[in-house]
């Protein structure tokens, strides 16, 4: 799991519930298959700008008004190299060790064209309802790029 969808994940799992403990966020995050050390956790947790109050973590209030992780703007104006339509599919190249936080991005948006995403190393394959919802998935993608 890559340190972007890493953070993502435990930006979610603080405003989803009361974690109090770095033991808890720990076993939370295992539970979602990712096991990670006290040292990464610690770092992670500090630059997320999550602090521990008295009812468990949460997020600063300046860390949660500054972007915490890259907008998916902008990653994937550095990252994709091209995006490819195949029916109800998109197929996203990107550079190397790139489509795991790209694809993270994306589905983060929550656009109603996507249906799912899988990631490789430098492919993205994207589902969507139809050919329709592909091109207009496609097209907001290739706006990003320019």
């Amino acid at each position: 799991m890559s340190k972007l969808t890493r953070q993502q994940l435990i930006l979610q799992l603080i405003e989803n519930g009361n974690v109090a403990n770095q033991e808890d966020l720990r076993r939370a995050l295992a539970r979602q298959g990712q096991q990670v050390t006290q040292a990464t956790l610690s770092r992670d947790i500090h630059e997320l700008g999550i602090v521990k109050t008295g009812i468990g973590y949460s997020r600063t209030m300046q860390a949660a008004g500054e972007a915490g992780l890259p907008s998916s703007e902008r990653l994937v104006r550095e990252f994709v190299l091209s995006v490819r339509e195949a029916q109800n599919q998109l197929v996203v190249k990107t550079s190397v060790g790139s489509a795991q936080p790209v694809a993270a991005a994306l589905d983060a948006e929550g656009w109603e064209e996507m249906l799912g995403s899988i990631a490789g190393d430098d492919t993205i394959l994207i589902i969507c309802e139809d050919k329709h919802h592909a091109e207009r998935l496609a097209n907001r993608i290739r706006e990003m790029l320019a």
